[in-house]
């Protein structure tokens, strides 16, 4: 029987709007339909959804998520190319990690440096409040 569009929002955290867009789009191909139309997503299309997910959290557009789709429905003599086309997204990706793992350094650079000052600013201040007892 499959999935409802209902169901398969809440397993996947997508709305339903974005299940059909993704469908529009031609990213999920051959969605079963029921009565009146009604969507049935089957286990694969699970899958694939979990794929599509993934490029594109990792930066894939909607355009290349695509083609890669497209591929994959021609059959096992694409297979060279998907893999092509993975192992180049793959690639972004560690660049993307790289650059993000130098932003994570500066940013804790920055914490040390802010927290350091901060301390220094509390103990000046607890030592003007002393100064200030004494004197009163």
């Amino acid at each position: 029987m499959g999935f409802t569009i209902k169901q398969v929002a809440e397993k996947t955290k997508m709305s339903a709007h974005v299940l059909r867009y993704y469908e529009k789009e031609g990213l999920l191909h051959h969605i079963s339909r029921g009565k009146g139309g009604i969507r049935h997503y089957s286990e694969n299309d699970l899958e694939w959804l979990g794929l599509i997910t993934c490029l594109k959290k990792t930066g894939m557009s909607i355009k290349q998520i695509k083609s890669f789709v497209d591929l994959s429905a021609q059959g096992k003599t694409t297979l060279k190319q998907r893999c092509e086309m993975l192992l180049e997204h793959k690639k972004n990706v560690e660049i993307q990690i790289q650059e993000m793992g130098k932003h994570l350094e500066k940013v804790s650079v920055k914490i040390e440096h802010f927290t350091s000052q901060h301390e220094q600013y509390m103990k000046e201040q607890a030592r003007d409040n002393e100064v200030s007892s004494t004197m009163a």
